[in-house]
């Protein structure tokens, strides 16, 4: 019998209240038990547990879950009511059906995966596939313990058809503050599939802009430690992300999933860490510099620039070929003598390199065969004749030992880089493959820089290889799973060395083509990423739904993909309107360019929403903008990409460092064809920018626009304040 919404608002405010008062009795009944501080071990982990369980029955008081499930299992007479929360919550009596379902358990697949219609349901359970019929999917909306919103996406026994967007639309209407959220009670059917993908797979995900992509990622690491608790650890898990200021803005989602002890971390501060390097890291403002604010624009990209040779495949073998040349020269010319009239033939310890210890790596092999040279030299020694001589051998041994190790190459990352370079320089002994492999403006511009001691991050790939190739990788370096977000500016190389610390190629690596704003390092395609891995260990997926921004919005930046880069990647929009988009040229409104960009911030931020931005073309134009708005806002932030933190509220920073973050409102500053030029790079940079904005999107121009950009339709666009 179908209820009507006041009594079902009254059921689930029962069954709320109910749920609460359990849980507070939990609670204070963990809490009674004195904790235990003693160093038995037995009770050491019987108060860990306890501790855990305190805790998250604490995180379940104020929201214990958001959906409910009515599903009946084939063989069961009626359906069973299932409450899905953040964090599942048993029963104080053992064997009953849990009071909240965790939303990583099996079953709760089916709230996400189940779409409507008359047709079973089903998910898959370690004893096998469970099929049922589901009668009931109903979102709610709980905060502070207090049942604010109750709706059915799905009743079986009501003639209405529920619609299934509404709850979504309702939740991404909502403001956004300084840090992303959870979506725990907005996952939708195809990112589901991703969080429950197997384990052992490289999953390479497409997401538009606003797909989720990030947050999916996020979720997928909190159900691999619910789902692979035995064989996954959170510490054992990583994180790649751009920039510290967006590790930030991330910061909130996995500690609010209950996994806060995942590494996070930027490529190159993790990569320096490992190799312990004490060089310094070039500045990357000066390359971003030279590719964003060129007077010109941005320079052509070819695969010779440095940042795409260096994170080429074809480097990775060029850099494991010179290591064996160097792996040949290794063992010193001359005999080992430690004295005179004991020899020990290079012939034997080229043998003892090359074939006995062959298998271990560079550093390990030099280790070894210098130790079997001193088992043989303490062999020799009690062959002498007296004590006078035995002494006068060891003291001669000692030193001869010392001086022919300092003959060997010193098995470090940095120095064989070096020296790699310096040889192919030299054209010293090396084949004629390497020595042409090499572009020139490569050559020059390393040579130039490790002459001066400076590495780039386009170095470290290169580096963290030959550290593999000296001395492999520890289990305490290796990962259980690694996560690469805005994978699309990661090379290949870097993925195939990340994929040498990874158990079983288990990564999650998103991004977005049209995104690609640092081409010059990235990738231009996904398969230049899936070629590495063998087909049965990596699986492609494409989220092309746009949950952040309006209708209007998501329109308006398809059009620049279809008109300025030709790209079919475009978004579809889940169905919530908003204002056109705003074209505004400087002086329509009575001031100059600093009065209107004055006057379209204080506008935008009177109202209700909390975090509105200016993005610039380049980070000159952001420091000049800040410089002469700060007086007259006093709350605006400059973001210059030495952030660590995003502060929320109004910002002005460029566009190429915007890339993850969103905003309430945008307002692209100086959006004329003078800044935006005709190239499909121009294009990817002004769509990144518009696709930062949730709910209102203004672009202000002193020039004429892109073509771009022009005869938008004004559904889509109108001109003006």
């Amino acid at each position: 019998m179908e209820q009507t919404f006041q009594s079902a608002y009254q059921e689930e405010e029962r069954r709320l209240n109910a749920t609460i008062a359990e849980i507070d009795r939990q609670l204070k009944r963990l809490r009674a038990i004195p904790v235990y501080t003693g160093h038995d071990f037995t009770e050491q982990v019987l108060e860990a547990g306890r501790e855990e369980k305190r805790q998250s029955l604490a995180k379940s008081l104020a929201a214990p879950y958001f959906g409910r499930l009515d599903f009946q299992e084939t063989n069961d007479a009626e359906p069973k009511p299932l409450y899905i929360g953040k964090i599942g919550v048993d029963h104080a009596e053992v064997g009953d059906q849990p009071m909240v379902i965790d939303w990583r358990a099996p079953i709760a697949s089916v709230f996400y995966s189940f779409t409507g219609g008359d047709e079973p349901a089903a998910y898959e359970a370690p004893e096998g596939t469970i099929e049922g019929l589901v009668y009931l999917k109903r979102n709610l909306v709980i905060r502070k313990q207090i049942l604010e919103r109750v709706s059915d996406t799905y009743d079986r026994n009501s003639d209405q058809p529920a619609v299934s967007d509404e709850f979504l639309v309702y939740r991404l209407g909502e403001n956004k503050d300084n840090k992303l959220r959870d979506i725990v009670s907005t996952i939708q059917a195809e990112q589901d599939k991703i969080i429950r993908a197997a384990r052992n797979t490289a999953l390479i995900i497409q997401g538009v802009a606003g797909s989720g992509k990030t947050t999916v990622a996020l979720h997928r690491l909190a159900y691999l430690l619910y789902q692979y608790k035995e064989q996954v650890a959170a510490e054992k898990m990583i994180i790649f992300a751009p920039n510290l200021m967006f590790l930030d803005y991330i910061s909130d989602v996995l500690p609010e999933l209950g996994v806060g002890d995942i590494q996070q971390s930027t490529f190159a501060d993790w990569a320096m860490r490992l190799l312990g390097i004490d060089l310094p890291l070039a500045d990357p403002s000066e390359t971003l510099s030279y590719w964003f604010e060129s007077a010109d624009g941005m320079p052509e990209v070819t695969d010779e620039v440095p940042g795409r040779f260096k994170g080429s495949i074809r480097f990775m073998e060029m850099i494991r070929a010179c290591i064996e040349v160097m792996e040949d020269a290794s063992v010193p010319e001359a005999d080992f003598m430690p004295w005179e009239g004991a020899v020990l033939s290079r012939a034997t310890i080229l043998h003892w390199f090359n074939d006995e210890y062959k298998p271990y790596p560079l550093a390990k092999r030099k280790e070894r065969v210098m130790a079997r040279i001193h088992r043989w030299v303490e062999m020799e020694l009690k062959k002498s004749p007296s004590a006078a001589a035995l002494k006068e051998r060891k003291k001669k041994a000692s030193q001869r030992e010392k001086s022919y190790a300092s003959k060997w190459p010193k098995y470090e990352p940095v120095v064989l880089y070096k020296q790699m370079f310096k040889a192919l320089k030299l054209q010293a002994g090396w084949p004629e493959e390497l020595l042409a492999g090499i572009p020139d403006g490569v050559m020059k511009s390393t040579q130039k820089d490790l002459k001066k001691d400076v590495l780039r991050e386009e170095d470290l790939p290169a580096l963290l290889y030959i550290h593999y190739l000296l001395n492999d990788i520890t289990g305490e370096q290796r990962f259980d799973h690694i996560v690469i977000d805005e994978a699309q500016d990661f090379s290949p190389f870097q993925v195939a060395v990340l994929d040498l610390f990874v158990k079983g190629h288990s990564f999650t690596i998103l991004g977005d083509l049209s995104q690609g704003i640092h081409a010059y390092r990235g990738v231009h395609g996904w398969d230049e990423m899936r070629s590495w891995f063998k087909p049965e260990d990596t699986a492609y997926f494409a989220l092309t739904r746009s949950y952040r921004s309006t209708m209007e919005i998501i329109e308006f930046a398809n059009r620049i993909l279809e008109q300025g880069v030709n790209s079919e990647l475009l978004a579809v929009p889940v169905f919530r309107s908003g204002n056109p988009v705003r074209l505004i040229a400087y002086g329509s409104g009575g001031g100059g360019r600093l009065n209107d960009l004055r006057a379209g911030l204080q506008k935008l931020s009177s109202g209700e929403y909390r975090t509105v931005a200016v993005l610039t073309r380049t980070l000159k134009d952001a420091k000049e903008l800040y410089e002469r708005l700060k007086p007259d806002l006093p709350e605006l932030h400059l973001i210059d990409g030495g952030d660590q933190a995003y502060e929320g509220g109004l910002s002005v920073l460029p566009v190429y460092l915007s890339k993850g973050l969103e905003f309430d409102a945008v307002i692209l500053a100086d959006a004329d064809s003078e800044r935006y030029g005709a190239s499909s790079w121009d294009a990817k940079l002004l769509y990144v920018g518009c696709t930062r904005a949730l709910h209102e999107l203004w672009l202000m121009h002193g020039g004429p626009l892109p073509d771009y950009l022009q005869n938008m339709h004004e559904d889509i666009a109108v001109t003006g304040w």
